[in-house]
């Protein structure tokens, strides 16, 4: 493995948080919303967090900007969801609910509070065709999601 000095760390740091800049601003602007500021730091502080309850939300979008205030985070998330940048997933193992970053159809595998997305299209296939034999329209199904939840109180036996 080739090492790198102190600069060549930071130009590839700043060329990674300028990429994200870039795409933070295109997928908002996609969305059909208005780039402020204030939106850029919430979606570049969930393409960090990946998913993420609104406490741990205001906490890195705060620590980005804290002249951004909670009303305005709890605004643009709500904006965000509306505009389909972001999703809300529920994490009934610890009663929270999530900010989800990945918006296209997926599942999640709940540990504690630990959120991991599990992408199976062959699952999601498997479901949709089970609900047509029941004669549950799948053009009716706009996306599946399912949930694990891993119980690690359980002692195998």
């Amino acid at each position: 493995m080739r090492k790198i000095c102190k600069c060549e760390f930071l130009s590839l740091t700043l060329q990674r948080k300028n990429k994200e800049t870039v795409e933070s601003t295109d997928n908002i602007k996609s969305a059909g919303l208005k780039v402020t500021p204030q939106r850029k730091v919430v979606y570049e502080a969930m393409m960090e967090l990946r998913h993420a309850p609104i406490d741990e939300i205001i906490k890195c979008v705060q620590a980005k900007d804290s002249e951004i205030t909670v009303s305005t985070i709890y605004r643009i998330l709500d904006s965000f969801c509306k505009a389909n940048l972001l999703s809300h997933v529920f994490n009934p193992g610890v009663g929270k609910s999530y900010y989800d970053i990945t918006v296209k159809e997926h599942h999640h595998v709940f540990e504690g509070e630990h959120i991991m997305d599990y992408m199976d299209e062959g699952l999601s296939e498997l479901i949709r065709q089970y609900l047509k034999n029941k004669n549950f329209a799948s053009v009716d199904i706009d996306k599946i999601q399912v949930q694990i939840t891993i119980n690690k109180n359980k002692v195998k036996q």
